[in-house]
């Protein structure tokens, strides 16, 4: 399974501060946003991501991820030029990902709870069809919606409906089949011009291969689009950090437990790290 990361956009929720940065890009806590989504297909198995991000900030990208090949990440880029919605960007990185399953994920969602990392990697071993997932909110009808029937069966997707279903919002994160770039070409703009991915998993619903996994109580979610959200995903970082010890979305802890680069590999890569507390709780690990 390859990954996707969605990081282009104009983060107009988070101007001024994004006039000069992707918002992907500013610090949540201690790490660039974008360590978190690529710590979440890292626990889900995925080693080979490609990263969609905006002309402006492709030098940025790279930049900070030139070195990750040294921790066993196979990173690539590719440009959207205008944000036309989640199906566009899929099709733009289907190049990266032929005949392949995918796991899809917007740069500015964030994952932690207690096995995650199972529930993830058993949802990518998907045979057929698409798994998307959901958290239950106070607010959904600012979000995708998921309906269920009594016996917890996915029955409708609504985009932001004014009255909502249920308190289910979906998430951004996704896994499909191989059928997803087939099923993305034959989408149509919606009113506002963009190709929704509301639209891209009602054709898996309407073909009875989609289902759902809701994360419970155990498990943290934020969109970090907004400075209110981001700043409360920083607090929850630095609470968890600094009670457990434990850091959060750590790439080279993740790849060295999944055997993607050894302690020798990692200390070699340490030897051009600075010292401060990032890289010192990695030199920990070894």
């Amino acid at each position: 399974m390859k990954g996707i990361i969605l990081a282009g956009g104009t983060g107009s929720r988070l101007a001024p501060i994004t006039s000069g940065i992707s918002k992907h890009l500013i610090p949540l806590y201690d790490k660039p946003t974008i360590y978190y989504p690529i710590s979440t297909l890292m626990l889900a198995g995925i080693n080979e991501i490609t990263i969609i991000c905006t002309p402006k900030h492709i030098e940025s990208y790279q930049e900070l991820l030139k070195d990750t090949v040294k921790i066993g990440l196979n990173i690539t880029f590719v440009v959207q030029e205008k944000p036309l919605g989640i199906p566009h960007a899929l099709l733009l990185a289907s190049p990266y990902a032929v005949n392949q399953k995918v796991a899809l994920i917007c740069g500015d969602n964030f994952f932690y709870g207690r096995g995650l990392s199972q529930v993830l990697k058993k949802q990518s071993q998907i045979e057929r069809g698409a798994c998307i997932f959901g958290y239950r909110v106070s607010d959904p009808e600012r979000y995708g919606v998921i309906e269920l029937d009594t016996c917890g069966k996915l029955i409708s997707l609504e985009e932001k409906p004014k009255k909502p279903k249920s308190n289910i919002a979906s998430v951004g994160l996704y896994f499909y089949d191989e059928t997803v770039f087939e099923k993305a070409r034959s989408l149509k703009p919606s009113k506002r011009g963009e190709f929704e991915v509301t639209d891209l998993n009602k054709l898996y619903l309407s073909e009875g291969n989609l289902r759902t996994e809701i994360f419970g109580r155990g498990t943290a979610w934020f969109d970090t689009g907004t400075s209110l959200s981001l700043l409360a995903a920083s607090n929850f970082v630095h609470s968890i950090q600094e009670s457990q010890g434990y850091y959060i979305g750590c790439l080279e802890e993740i790849s060295l437990n999944n055997g993607w680069i050894t302690k020798n590999e990692l200390s070699e890569f340490l030897i051009t790290r600075p010292n401060n507390s990032y890289f010192d709780y990695v030199r920990e690990l070894i």
